[in-house]
């Protein structure tokens, strides 16, 4: 059977530096090379997750925005994305005129993804999000609600406090047309509420994946609320030492932490061997350990 091997990238494959380890990024390139069909799901976008990324040697393609887009990791090119209908936008767009959140919208607007948010609405949670994303060209101030929801908008992100967030999360959290997900942001202490069309899920996008490429199995990792329809629809899933208690208990294993380098080492040491199993199977090798027709020890 063919495995897709997916992990989550803030929490589960960054460090707390938001930054691939020098081993994590080694180890994982020299599987790749070896033929290891791994790939990331992220609530980021490929622009943001190409720099935390850096040195990533991704041939396959990539799941972004939780699911919205699968992409080509370097060119950026959409191969699939799901989006809100005009009637979606216009629902939110009441919920959001009732609960004057600090929200931003993602849109394809002229065919350009753009970011838009109200300067006025913004708040510490806000400014330090756009603080470390200088010089992004996607990113657009508007002067008036309206022009949040220019475009094809796919994903809404509010930033701010949980209880300034909660009763939006409450209105919308039971619409079956909207993904929804409420939890604080990592490594800080505003809440995230993110909305997307239902059909908008790192499950969602895995399959999508799976059925392009013919995968028959899913390996994941994972470490947040997020990840868990990832982890659903997964034959495997392990979450990092350092993941939320509900995707623990929802996993077939807990590995060592993003800190410790857990998704990489516990690829190294299941996908290689897998491969010496294949090669006893195939008889390339004896079941010494030696390549069969070499004298031991090469």
């Amino acid at each position: 059977m063919k495995t897709l091997y997916v992990s989550d990238l803030d929490g589960t494959l960054l460090n707390r530096e938001l930054r691939l380890s020098a081993y994590t990024a080694e180890t994982l390139n020299l599987l790749i090379e070896e033929g290891l069909p791994f790939t990331y799901a992220t609530a980021r976008s490929v622009h943001s997750a190409r720099i935390v990324a850096a040195g990533l040697q991704t041939r396959l393609p990539v799941i972004t925005y939780n699911g919205v887009f699968l992409q080509d990791a370097q060119t950026g090119k959409v191969l699939s994305r799901t989006v809100f209908s005009p009637e979606e936008v216009e629902n939110l767009a009441g919920h959001l005129s009732r609960h004057p959140v600090s929200a931003l919208a993602y849109a394809l607007l002229d065919g350009e993804e753009r970011v838009s948010w109200l300067p006025e609405r913004e708040n510490e949670g806000v400014r330090y999000y756009l603080s470390c994303r200088k010089g992004d060209k996607r990113f657009r101030a508007v002067s008036a609600e309206p022009a949040l929801y220019q475009g094809e908008v796919f994903y809404i992100t509010c930033i701010g406090e949980q209880d300034a967030l909660s009763p939006l999360y409450n209105a919308v959290r039971g619409d079956t047309r909207f993904s929804v997900t409420f939890q604080q942001e990592l490594y800080r202490e505003e809440y995230w509420l993110e909305i997307m069309p239902a059909r908008a899920t790192k499950a969602h996008g895995i399959r999508k994946l799976c059925a392009l490429l013919g995968f028959d199995r899913v390996v994941s990792f994972g470490d947040a609320i997020n990840d868990l329809r990832m982890f659903e629809c997964s034959d495997e899933c392990y979450a990092v030492e350092n993941a939320v208690p509900e995707l623990k208990a929802a996993a077939t294993g807990v590995i060592k932490s993003n800190e410790a380098d857990g998704v990489a080492q516990w690829l190294a040491g299941n996908w290689r061997a897998q491969k010496e199993e294949r090669q006893l199977r195939d008889g390339i090798i004896s079941a010494s350990g030696n390549r069969k027709g070499s004298p031991p020890g090469l």
